[in-house]
């Protein structure tokens, strides 16, 4: 009887080991095929050439030009995507924010059509993106490295296309880079041209804090108060980390962050970056590399830097795009801010529906906005 007894046993113990492989295989598998899948997508979205422009024909425009190259700065090799409908027209040079987020990659999603009416220059800053290595010092990621080199590649942009001067464009934590050159080397640009500008940035993310904690008590949202209340946001650095791991979250849910029908970074940025077909796989590996290695770098000494301090007379025109929900780099900062400043011509454009990113939430406006700047500076 109990030899029967550890017979069944045996064989039961026999049945559940089977069936416990079994579904452990089954898993194994499926998480097997899932990688593989996954894998071969990124490839398929990644052959990373430059996607010529093409007419309503389908044909490759006729004086046209799109290219993603990359050139010695500095010591260091750093690229950039270069787009024009006819490089003829005035080069505008693009600075990204972050300070380690390209942002050419986004146009998949927001055309930007600026390459019907500049020769656009998407360059990915020093250990950002395309001009991530490991083997970049962090030592090199300064702020006054970020001027030296937006002026060798504008150097490099003037000697290739054979112009005196180009345009000047900065972007959120570009812009803070891009007032500065525009402040060192006038005569190198028809003028400057600052996107969401950063002024102050430990006082805009108080704003920004101050703004949404009373949103979020009056949605009724305990977790995200709670959140809030536990890292205030004061006017010393570094920012609480509590405030930094919720910060992108809670901007974006009120329709204050990157754009305002952005609800998600994941969704909006960083899906869309393993996507965009000009990169390829190795490249967009290195361009969230480098989003944080380059913000370890220049993030504190960026945000506790007043630019209202040092940087409001200039010897070039000044203009301020900005979005008029934007709290990532505050409107009323950038608006206080521009009322300081002395130029030989300057203008502040509010853009209506626009929070961070006026450039990809409101083209056809940029598009009338930039035609009237350069009228009124590309004689100059």
């Amino acid at each position: 009887m109990n030899n029967n007894k550890n017979v069944k046993n045996t064989s039961k113990q026999s049945v559940g080991l089977k069936i416990l492989t079994t579904t452990l295989v089954s898993i194994f598998s499926f998480l097997l095929i899932g990688i593989l899948a996954v894998t071969s997508l990124l490839f398929i979205w990644s052959p990373g050439e430059a996607k010529p422009l093409m007419d309503e024909n389908g044909e490759v425009m006729i004086n046209s030009l799109s290219e993603k190259t990359f050139i010695k700065v500095n010591g260091t090799t750093q690229g950039m995507f270069i787009k024009s409908a006819n490089t003829n027209n005035p080069v505008l040079l693009f600075l990204h924010g972050g300070p380690g987020m390209p942002e050419y990659f986004l146009t998949q999603q927001y055309p930007t059509r600026l390459e019907n009416d500049f020769t656009v220059v998407w360059w990915d800053r020093r250990g950002a993106g395309l001009s991530y290595s490991p083997n970049i010092s962090k030592e090199t990621l300064t702020i006054e490295q970020s001027i030296i080199d937006t002026i060798a590649v504008t150097n490099y942009l003037r000697d290739r296309f054979g112009k005196e001067k180009i345009y000047l464009m900065g972007h959120s934590g570009g812009s803070f880079i891009g007032i500065q050159v525009a402040k060192r080397a006038p005569e190198l640009y028809y003028a400057y041209i600052g996107m969401a500008q950063m002024v102050y940035q430990v006082k805009s993310e108080k704003l920004a804090y101050e703004y949404m904690l009373p949103k979020y008590r009056e949605m009724g949202d305990t977790r995200m108060v709670r959140l809030l209340e536990n890292n205030p946001v004061t006017l010393s650095v570094p920012l609480p980390l509590g405030y930094e791991k919720i910060r992108d979250e809670a901007m974006h849910r009120l329709g204050v962050g990157s754009t305002r029908d952005m609800d998600s970074v994941i969704t909006g940025v960083f899906l869309p970056s393993w996507k965009f077909p000009e990169y390829t796989l190795k490249e967009k590996i290195n361009l969230w590399k480098g989003k944080f290695f380059t913000h370890s770098a220049m993030w504190n000494e960026m945000i506790a830097t007043d630019l209202t301090q040092n940087f409001t007379e200039f010897d070039l025109p000044i203009y301020f795009l900005e979005g008029k929900y934007d709290y990532t780099c505050s409107y009323e900062l950038a608006k206080e801010y521009f009322s300081m400043i002395s130029a030989p011509n300057k203008n502040f454009y509010t853009f209506e529906n626009s929070a961070h990113s006026p450039i990809f939430e409101e083209p056809e406006k940029m598009h009338d906005v930039l035609k009237e700047i350069t009228q009124n500076t590309s004689e100059q």
